[in-house]
């Protein structure tokens, strides 16, 4: 009956699950993916279910987010119809600001977006669509199975594409041989092929009406009650409203107690409820939206990619607990603050009234989802925070009792002056502003903290292990590992790894100004100035955490370790710019038991209790009964884990292996470590590349929304992947292994194995899982340069 070997795998790791939640999510997968099945078996006409599975499978893969090539977007009807455009969302080099073209916000009809450049893609009965002619052009023009890619095809994120408009397909059939759809992989499966292809020569008819359907029943009453808090009249709550609105602008909303994958956006909209909802488009939350408004939930259509997919529970505790945190304190207010980019270039001052422990609560209380908008916020390739950041490091968080700008109210008066954002500096020359931003603020807050805290310290204890957030007993998020996968972030809860090279403690300030930095303040559409001023300003940010981080260390270990992130003779000089004077004289609270503080205090808050975390990694950082047990997968990949990994240079940034037994499959993230002598400027990364240093970290399970490869391994051959992994001294080897164990993307299993690696992404987190992007999947070639490009860019989780 299952002719499909990945799908005879899937129920076998669904009755193989231990954990009844995960085996639930698995079964609702493999459930779809048959109902999928049989309905093309019994009918080889298109159905709407089966054409949206296909087109979420092999199209929203590349054309999903704002780096779909020529901004085509295949995740819902909207985008389909809304077509293509020949304008690029990323562009470094842009003197103005772009104009908007959200989908679904910044333009309401298909003769709008023709107004805004975008042309069809879509045809009739009489002319055949671009659609249509790019899928018979893939069908005809086949790669060999198992081979390279020809060298003349450029895959990469960054590559010109040819957007090419209904008049000229013509010319570009010609001229782009290899230029069919899908882009540069195996050919589809037969059947998957004709249902695209039946659709495609219809017309890309609307499968399912453009809009979600209505929210009744439990659902509805939820909604009606959120609406109800976020809409009342009293000044507090509408300041309170506006400060959680422009904090989960980008969230999708799931109901509590919501068995569904259904998820809302938090919109203001000219209409009240009850109404249908008509979205005011603004740039950025804090702009002024012209009016009178309303908040409103409005659900979510079309599908959802793992890189936007950033989940945060709502309903009636929630509610309660905005209650208990904002409107139950003793607060006055006697007017609200004006709507402007000034706003948003300092919240602190916006949001003065409401308390700042309230403020950092919320923030705390959701610590991932928030850092997670940092890391797979707005941005799709090149995002502005990665090159400013470590190829992993551990954060934690600032106590609240411990945090002067939440006990201490002179603290935020005295420095609210100097804590603005780029976007708060809008008058003045370039130059003017770009001072302002490098010195003056960054090291007078600098300068201004450390000599606070350095009294604090004096008339009080100094800094100790009670000063870490602990989570409130229950918060996982409270210990946060942060990858940096080149051009793409992920952010996983706990300590992962071996200890990094870096760590941040977090405090509130900075919490709120990386928050409207990287979020809140960040336009993917800006011009070239407001990415290279956030850019800049993130750089002080990162310093900032890391200089809390190295006050909980002995003070004669402080500047030793600040060397070390900080190394070559032109980053010294830029320290003497833009930073103050490190603290290397305030003591620290903790007393050591070793002369290796960083690791013993990094290990410690791991035992913090309640310990909400494992003390050790299994396969990274382990010893004895602390690893992993001998005849496990994750046991025999623990010699790639060796320091420093001289093989780890040659392997991409994020890979997924697939350890394959009779009765399971192990799902394993490899991380390549890029080792770097410091982070501290944007252009030429590769000059500051280590890559002796290198290292390779090890995950169980899925966390990257963009996979760079798939390594497929039968369990009895693991420890023979292992091994040649460790012998990898070449481009030359590093294909070789490819050839035995590797996914290319012309291999003749590629789409199954990517559908393998998507279900045990839904059986991992069916709530917070998402389509992966597949714009990043490598194709290795020997004897070629390792394929990444260092460069100045913010076009890129």
């Amino acid at each position: 009956m299952f002719r499909d070997r990945s799908m005879r795998k899937m129920l076998h790791m669904a009755a193989d699950y231990r954990n009844a939640k995960h085996a639930f999510a698995l079964l609702a997968v493999v459930w779809i993916s048959l109902g999928m099945a049989f309905a093309e078996e019994g009918n080889p006409v298109f159905r709407a279910s089966s054409v949206q599975d296909v087109l979420n499978k092999r199209c929203v893969v590349c054309h999903g987010c704002y780096d779909a090539p020529c901004q085509l977007k295949l995740s819902s009807p909207k985008g389909w119809l809304r077509g293509a455009s020949k304008e690029k969302v990323y562009n470094s080099s842009r003197l103005e600001d772009a104009p908007m073209t959200r989908l679904g916000i910044d333009a309401k009809s298909v003769p709008e977006w023709r107004e805004k450049g975008f042309f069809p893609v879509t045809g009739n009965s009489e002319t055949p669509s671009i659609l249509e002619q790019l899928l018979k052009l893939g069908r005809r023009n086949t790669f060999k199975l198992g081979a390279p890619l020809p060298k003349s095809l450029d895959i990469r994120p960054q590559r010109k594409n040819s957007c090419v408009h209904p008049g000229q397909v013509g010319r570009y059939l010609s001229d782009h041989a290899n230029g069919g759809m899908p882009f540069g992989t195996a050919p589809l499966a037969d059947e998957e092929y004709k249902t695209l292809l039946n659709w495609a020569e219809k017309g890309a008819p609307v499968l399912s009406p453009d809009v979600p359907k209505a929210v009744a029943g439990d659902a509805a009453k939820q909604v009606a009650l959120i609406e109800e808090f976020f809409n009342r009249d009293d000044l507090r709550t509408a300041l309170v409203a506006r400060y959680i609105y422009e904090h989960l602008f980008l969230a999708h909303l799931h109901l509590e107690g919501d068995n569904s994958r259904r998820f809302f956006r938090l919109i203001r909209s000219r209409t009240a409820p009850g109404a249908a909802a008509d979205e005011i488009p603004t740039r950025r939350p804090f702009d002024d939206p012209g009016g009178k408004f309303h908040y409103r939930l409005v659900p979510i259509d079309g599908t959802m990619l793992h890189k936007e997919h950033i989940v945060y529970e709502i309903g009636p505790e929630r509610l309660k607990r905005y209650q208990d945190l904002f409107l139950t304190r003793d607060w006055a207010l006697r007017s609200l603050p004006p709507y402007s980019v000034a706003a948003g270039g300092n919240p602190l001052t916006t949001f003065k009234a409401l308390p700042a422990r309230s403020r950092y609560q919320f923030l705390l209380d959701d610590s991932l989802f928030f850092v997670r908008s940092f890391i797979r916020g707005p941005v799709c390739y090149g995002q502005v925070a990665v090159n400013v950041i470590q190829d992993r490091f551990w954060v934690s968080f600032l106590d609240p009792n411990a945090d002067l700008s939440v006990t201490d109210p002179s603290f935020l008066e005295q420095a609210i002056p100097i804590l603005e954002l780029p976007i708060a500096l809008s008058d003045g020359t370039m130059t003017q502003r770009l001072g302002s931003l490098l010195t003056r603020g960054p090291i007078k807050y600098q300068k201004f903290r450390r000599d606070r805290y350095a009294m604090s310290y004096d008339q009080s204890a100094p800094p100790k292990y009670a000063d870490i957030w602990n989570g409130d007993g229950e918060k996982t998020g409270a210990r946060l590992t942060i990858y940096r996968n080149f051009s793409s972030a992920s952010v996983v809860t706990g300590f992962k790894g071996a200890i990094p090279q870096t760590a941040w403690v977090i405090d509130f300030p900075l919490f709120e100004r990386i928050y409207y930095n990287l979020v809140a303040g960040y336009d993917v559409f800006g011009n070239v100035e407001h990415q290279l001023t956030t850019r800049i300003y993130m750089d002080s940010l990162r310093r900032e955490g890391e200089r809390v981080f190295l006050s909980f260390l002995p003070p004669e270990a402080r500047k030793r370790l600040h060397e070390s992130w900080y190394k070559g003779p032109l980053v010294e000089l830029v320290d003497l710019w833009k930073e103050s004077a490190l603290d290397t004289k305030s003591p620290t609270g903790i007393s050591y038991q070793s002369d290796q503080p960083k690791s013993e205090f990094l290990t410690e808050l791991l035992s913090i209790r309640p310990a909400l975390w494992p003390k050790a990694d299994p396969i990274n950082r382990c010893d004895g009964a602390a690893c992993a047990a001998p005849e496990t997968a994750a046991a025999k990949l623990r010699p790639l884990t060796v320091k420093p990994a001289p093989f780890a240079k040659y392997l991409p940034d994020i890979s997924v292996l697939l350890v394959e037994a009779e009765d399971k499959t192990d799902v394993f993230t490899l991380v390549h470590d890029m080792a770097h002598s410091n982070v501290a400027f944007i252009f030429n990364e590769d000059f500051r590349r280590e890559p002796e240093n290198d290292t390779l970290t090890i995950v169980e399970g899925q966390f990257s929304s963009y996979p760079n490869f798939v390594f497929r391994v039968a369990a009895k051959d693991l420890e023979d992947f292992v091994e040649a992994i460790l012998e990898i001294k070449t481009q030359d080897d590093y294909v070789d292994v490819l050839a035995r164990f590797g996914i290319r993307r012309t291999h003749p299993d590629f789409w199954a194995v990517i559908d393998q690696v998507q279900s045990h992404l839904y059986a991992q987190s069916a709530l917070e899982a998402g389509v992966l992007d597949l714009n990043r999947y490598s194709d290795p070639k020997a004897s070629d340069p390792i394929e990444r490009l260092f460069e100045f860019t913010f076009s890129s989780e």
